[in-house]
């Protein structure tokens, strides 16, 4: 795979040295010891997609419009497969997309950009000293400085309006060691535990992240104080929350924060987040949400000051509710429930100027696109429509809209959308130069008869130069989650374009159990693991079974999460459908599962309560239906991967089903990563992972 040039690299990040009038210099030993990771350039044959190629993809992160609407400042992450490294970098260009500039070179991080004193300055966050610290620059990427110094470094910040004040996020720690409690022990290794909720998707919980206030003046962070002083909880919450998560009011005297005030099994068993408002001057805590017993999350005031957004479930433990809009007056108290006409989730949102309206991102029959609502009327109304997600949406110039977007054919690059006709014109173009090099396989959408006799959606996606007169294997993919569309998502790892390339028809339907084809197609996959759902994967593939360019004889079938386990549960049930399997990161069997996991809310909504509990027959239902009572069927290759750092759902299920495998005599794979979570996230271990897909389907599916 080519690169730029070590030269053009040093040449770059010379002149970004030269112009900075910093406190601290960037060293010039990071750019002599190795390449500085950035855009590619990868060697594209016959125009087809292979995993090097996929890994070359500039990944546009967090997008940030200017206060005048001028500008955009944003994150690109870069990966080196040599270096085993990714790498993150800011860009500015003017909202029309013109005028590009790289804003950063240099193989330490700079992310979150912010912009302050009224677009004359960007604040960020870089690792360049070890650990992150914020730091501001000019528009041009000249005259860096550092403007904190806070032990252990910053998860990510946001200055307040009138920018006397910076609400940062740090880790905070919660546990004591061993060598805490015997310090004369200082090698011990021994973790002690006494409640749940010790261990968290990939992580030993030690420590928890805590908002912060600190006074800036003078250039600095000064006086920061913890919003949770004293208070074991986290906000943001873990695994996945961010900045979005916390909010300033806009007359910057009020912080709005999410926070689940659990810890260990209460924590474990409930999804109970409340928003809370807190006041700096006084240390005054108000929950305005006591009483919803649901996740409660990311608030947002309006402009003006008056009222006050976030996203709301409705029932406790349940993770996957129906995620509405709410807004509160702040001065009356009164909630609205504004999406309460509208059955489909609330996936982002943000105030338009006039206080009165806001703009949805939400998922709608596997497109998600952006809408208009009314906080008074509760009046829905679609803004965009075509094939493709939206991911984010921001304010641009006056009636507009800036806003990321990605599809089965082409990765996260930005957009300026006209609100009052849904046109979209790309502003990015990070990947042009890729994909005019790529030939993409066509995708195609085709509603299925289930069993039951229900319309489900499904997504066909062809080889490259499909051609209708001759025969191809097809792959069932498997959605996990479960309650997670397949959308028009782009994946690194589960990225149909690469398996299409590959010379496989891919088939991936919604089957029960997934968001945006209303709350009864969503609710019905809880408490019926194993039932409708794998009725409806195997009216899918027989569906495309019966057409003549499939070769009905030559089928696998693969997923991750509760994609592995469906696949595990397919592998007993599937009446000799499939000639080859592959699981990522499945569960195999149920029981060990309830008791292996972390989040115990998600086991006993989803799987009905406790193996034990025999009076429950939603609960029994569920175990009696786990994918290891049926390994005595099993009489199929399979192959089978998992990280040793999932603690949502243990490598120990993936070696179960591996080792059952063995012990029957079934042709079988394992591939095992001690340095991986429930994804894979090192770039050579995910070019591995392609390779390994590959060899184990083109090894039974192409004989």
């Amino acid at each position: 795979m080519k690169r730029k040039s070590t030269i053009i690299a040093y040449m770059l990040a010379g002149a970004l040295m030269s112009s900075c009038t910093t406190n601290t210099q960037k060293s010039d030993k990071k750019f002599e010891m190795e390449e500085i990771i950035g855009k590619s350039s990868p060697k594209i044959e016959n125009g087809i997609m292979t995993p090097e190629v996929l890994y070359s993809f500039g990944r546009v992160g967090e997008v940030q419009v200017s206060p005048d609407k001028s500008h955009i400042v944003y994150e690109v992450t870069y990966v080196s497969i040599p270096q085993n490294k990714m790498n993150t970098e800011l860009f500015v260009m003017k909202a029309d997309g013109s005028e590009k500039k790289q804003l950063t070179h240099s193989n330490s991080r700079e992310n979150n950009p912010r912009w302050i004193n009224g677009g004359k300055k960007i604040a960020f966050l870089s690792d360049e000293e070890g650990t992150p610290q914020i730091w501001t620059m000019n528009p041009d990427g000249s005259d860096w400085e550092k403007i904190s110094d806070i032990e252990g470094g910053i998860n990510g910040f946001s200055f307040s309006p009138d920018e006397k004040k910076v609400l940062f996020v740090k880790n905070v720690k919660t546990q004591p060691t061993a060598a805490d409690r015997y310090p004369d022990l200082p090698e011990a290794s021994g973790r002690i535990i006494d409640d749940l909720m010790y261990k968290h998707w990939d992580q030993w919980v030690t420590e928890v992240p805590h908002p912060f206030v600190a006074d800036f003046s003078e250039g600095k962070l000064q006086h920061a104080k913890d919003v949770l002083e004293g208070e074991p909880y986290e906000s943001p919450m873990l695994p996945f929350g961010g900045m979005e998560q916390l909010a300033w009011s806009p007359d910057s005297k009020i912080v709005a924060y999410t926070c689940r005030k659990k810890t260990g099994k209460e924590y474990a068993l409930s999804t109970n987040s409340d928003i809370y408002l807190y006041h700096p001057e006084t240390g005054e805590t108000i929950n305005i949400t006591e009483g919803m017993p649901g996740y409660d999350t990311n608030p947002q005031f309006s402009p003006d000051g008056k009222y006050i957004a976030w996203q709301s479930m409705e029932r406790e433990g349940y993770e996957s509710d129906k995620n509405r809009l709410f807004v509160m007056d702040l001065q009356s108290k009164e909630k609205t429930y504004v999406t309460e006409k509208f059955d489909y989730n609330t996936d982002a949102f943000i105030w338009n100027a006039d206080s009165k309206t806001l703009f949805l991102v939400s998922c709608v029959k596997a497109k998600t696109q952006l809408f208009m609502a009314d906080r008074t009327t509760k009046e829905v109304k679609p803004i965009t429509e075509g094939v493709h997600d939206y991911v984010s949406v921001a304010l641009g110039e006056e009636g507009k809209l800036i806003a990321k977007r990605h599809s089965m054919l082409q990765p996260d690059e930005i957009y300026s959308v006209d609100i009052a006709s849904g046109k979209a014109v790309e502003l990015s173009f990070e990947n042009k130069e890729i994909l005019d090099q790529l030939t993409m396989g066509k995708v195609e959408e085709r509603w299925i008869k289930t069993s039951d006799g229900k319309q489900m959606h499904t997504w066909v996606i062809y080889p490259p130069r499909f051609d209708s007169t001759q025969v191809y294997p097809a792959l069932l993919y498997c959605q996990g989650g479960p309650q997670n569309t397949v959308s028009q998502f782009w994946s690194y790892r589960w990225n149909f374009q690469m398996m299409a390339a590959n010379g496989y028809i891919v088939v991936a339907p919604n089957r029960r159990g997934v968001p945006g084809f209303g709350m009864e197609w969503l609710e019905q996959i809880s408490g019926d693991y194993g039932g409708q759902n794998m009725k409806d994967y195997l009216s899918a593939i027989d569906a495309l079974a019966d057409e003549p360019y499939v070769d009905e004889n030559r089928l696998g079938c693969t997923g991750a999460s509760y994609g592995g386990f469906s696949v595990f549960w397919l592998a007993g049930n599937h009446n000799k459908r499939f000639k080859a399997f592959y699981a990522h990161a499945g569960i195999f069997n149920l029981e060990a599962q309830y008791l292996e996991t972390e989040e115990m809310w998600f086991a006993n909504w989803d799987l009905g309560g406790p193996f034990w509990d025999k009076s429950n027959p939603v609960a029994q239902r569920s175990y009696a239906n786990s994918p290891h009572r049926f390994v005595d069927k099993w009489d199929t290759p399979i192959m089978i991967s998992h990280g040793e750092l999932d603690y949502r759902i243990l490598a120990s299920q993936g070696m179960m089903a591996f080792n059952a495998a063995q012990l029957l005599g079934i042709p079988s794979r394992l591939l095992i990563y001690p340095d991986e979570n429930h994804w894979i996230t090192k770039p050579q271990n995910a070019i591995l992972f392609q390779r390994e897909f590959a060899r184990w389907f083109n090894q039974w599916l192409k004989k």
